[in-house]
């Protein structure tokens, strides 16, 4: 049987969260709950109707190029790529061909072709027999980042588009919600027998467009691999093509034959004027990178080195507003085991209560100072992991300072060894018989005691201080 070698490039397309679209002065605001209410002869293509640029769409896709370690282009110019299609009446997408805005780079070892910029189509609606078009997304900033082919795997594939779609939220450029198709992947898939995956013995391409989910991506790679594979076998030749997703049926489908650039008659498009990036100040190479936050494999890594878990750091990456608690009430902490319970507080509790549909509270809520006097509480010795919890409960959908919670709600463990013997001594006269068993050996009895000082303490006896009077008793 013949090894076969997969090779996949991926092209992933990215809503820029701009104010306004990508050549006019309508508002960026595709999904108003009207349709064709931002919109004007522009983004309608009506004839005549003169385009300009988004400044701020060039300097997002130019920071992104940044962050990616790619070369920006110094000269650039957009091309009217031609088809016609029922939600583009100009017949025409003004896009970039021949000279993109940023080439090169890299993203989780992927290395990058390119990536331009271009104008979103319009959506439609199909009613029975009736066809609608709403031009609310038409004209919005849409970044295209095409890969090199060489991703082997559908894992890849998938942890690519996830880190693009990381950076893109840290870089604040735009949301990049799959589900809203403000991201939308397509996957170039061949397989060649030479394991080298040399380009001149790679099989035609086949691209699977319009990929809405990560776990979609995996799916139809690895539905296109084995598919693939099977027409090889039996000895049967793989088109150029274009194929959708049938989630149902949980495999890919023909649509039409692959377009060339050639099919597309590009040429520059005479209404926008060629661009010379150097000459704008805010394109420069150190005014980009000095706008760039922390990046998200940089903070990753450094998070890492704290002692923060995998699972944590990846929930402080995804929700910068828990990581910018964490930030704060971390800051100066030099005690790792405070800090990693600082995170863990956060991570583990905040989002338990969170996630539960009883209880409305905001992160925001709390305030730095009051969750670092909380963790300080707890290391000290002055609040139980139970109290602790509970402490942060009210925080979360009250607010407030959490030395104060705790002492409005007497939740301040007793420490003092002189006050737990007495309590310790009166609770084994009461249960003379468990504590001789406890004597003799039963040491699961010593929860028991343990118990009943909390019952008695009302919560506030320190367990350790209790174990350690029953075990000298």
């Amino acid at each position: 049987m013949t090894t076969y070698y997969p090779v996949i490039g991926l092209e992933i397309h990215a809503e820029l969260n701009t104010e306004s679209k990508m050549f006019c002065r309508c508002a960026n605001n595709p999904f108003h709950s009207e349709p064709n209410v931002h919109i004007c002869p522009v983004c309608t293509g009506q004839p005549g109707a003169m385009p300009y640029v988004n400044k701020q769409a060039i300097e997002s896709v130019l920071r992104v190029g940044t962050a990616l370690g790619s070369t920006l282009a110094d000269f650039t110019e957009f091309d009217r790529k031609n088809y016609f299609y029922p939600d583009m009446p100009k017949a025409y997408q003004i896009s970039q061909y021949k000279y993109p805005l940023v080439s090169g780079g890299s993203l989780n070892g992927v290395e990058i072709t390119r990536i331009h910029l271009e104008e979103d189509t319009a959506t439609s609606q199909h009613v029975g027999a009736t066809s609608l078009v709403n031009f609310n997304r038409s004209g919005v900033p849409l970044m295209e980042l095409v890969t090199e082919p060489v991703v082997n795997d559908a894992e890849t594939a998938m942890a690519f588009a996830q880190e693009l779609q990381l950076l893109l939220r840290t870089l604040g450029v735009g949301h990049a919600n799959l589900e809203k198709g403000e991201m939308r992947i397509e996957a170039n898939i061949s397989l060649t027998t030479d394991p080298e995956r040399k380009p001149e013995n790679f099989n035609p391409a086949v691209e699977v467009k319009n990929l809405n989910s990560f776990k979609i991506v995996s799916q139809a790679i690895a539905y296109e691999i084995e598919r693939q594979t099977a027409l090889y076998e039996r000895g049967e030749v793989q088109v150029k093509e274009t194929r959708g997703w049938d989630e149902n049926k949980q495999q890919t489908f023909s649509q039409r034959t692959k377009e060339t650039a050639d099919d597309y008659r590009y040429f520059p498009d005479p209404d926008i004027p060629k661009f010379k990036l150097s000459e704008t100040p805010e394109f420069a190479q150190q005014s980009l990178e000095a706008s760039l936050p922390e990046l998200p494999w940089v903070k990753r890594a450094r998070y890492t080195e704290l002692g923060l878990s995998g699972e944590v750091v990846e929930f402080f990456l995804y929700n910068p507003e828990s990581d910018a608690l964490f930030v704060a009430a971390s800051e100066n902490l030099e005690d790792s085991k405070a800090i990693k319970k600082t995170a863990n507080l956060i991570v583990s509790e905040l989002e338990g209560i969170h996630g539960d549909k009883e209880v409305t509270g905001s992160v925001l809520n709390v305030a730095p100072s009051s969750l670092r006097e909380l963790v300080e509480m707890s290391e000290a010795g002055e609040l139980s992991s139970s109290a602790t919890k509970q402490v942060l409960g009210i925080l979360y959908t009250q607010g407030g300072n959490a030395r104060e919670i705790a002492e409005a709600n007497n939740l301040i463990q007793q420490n003092d060894e002189e006050s737990m013997r007495e309590l310790v001594n009166k609770i084994v006269a009461e249960n003379p018989e468990q504590f001789e068993q406890y004597k003799a050996g039963e040491e699961k009895l010593g929860a028991f005691f343990v118990g009943q000082a909390m019952k008695a303490s009302q919560g506030t006896a320190n367990p350790q201080i209790v174990t350690k009077i029953l075990k000298e008793l």
